[in-house]
């Protein structure tokens, strides 16, 4: 049996990554980049968090694209509605979230 290293508990009992989602502050914002497209931008997401699979399942539920940089999500398009509902599904509390 694994046990996390930083809780002390076993791996299917770890709560690392849920208290860390209960402290993050994010933020989602849009931005006009090159020949006028819009990009979502998803900021605050810290550490204890697979920041890379939140981004995989956004872009799934979106049916866009988008990467990570630097610990922030670009994402295709306008998608500033449809995110909130999805984080809050994903397990962020709707409080952390600002639009």
């Amino acid at each position: 049996m694994e046990i996390c290293p930083k809780c002390g508990l076993p791996k299917q009992a770890c709560v690392c990554e849920e208290i860390a989602k209960s402290e993050q502050k994010i933020k989602i914002e849009t931005v006009k980049r090159a020949f006028g497209k819009i990009t979502t931008l998803v900021t605050g997401i810290g550490e204890g968090i697979n920041i890379k699979e939140i981004a995989k399942t956004l872009k799934e539920k979106l049916a866009c694209g988008g990467t990570v940089k630097n610990s922030i999500i670009e994402l295709q398009g306008d998608h500033r509605r449809r995110i909130k509902p999805l984080l809050i599904e994903l397990g962020f509390p709707e409080s952390s979230i600002a639009e």
